[in-house]
């Protein structure tokens, strides 16, 4: 577990007083984290163009299919 000291405006120090009360939190801690946790869930991560094109090329590769791990381990061990 990783602390922090934060320094929070009277505002910033109210809103978590009310995620606190809102969702039964015991500390301003859980807060912070639960606000964490919803902020990630509504952020979209943006990748590079150059890996976006190189997941096109892995997507468009046709793929082998195995019948059991013996099988695939004899092609792994003859490559």
């Amino acid at each position: 577990m990783v602390q922090a000291i934060i320094n929070l405006g009277e505002h910033e120090d109210r809103i978590l007083n009310i995620i606190k009360g809102k969702f039964g939190l015991k500390n301003k801690s859980d807060a912070v984290n639960l606000a964490i946790l919803k902020f990630e869930e509504s952020i979209d991560p943006e990748l590079r163009p150059e890996y976006m094109a190189k997941l096109q090329g892995i997507k468009k590769q046709k793929g082998t299919r195995f019948k059991s791990v013996e099988e695939l381990r004899k092609k792994i061990e003859n490559a």
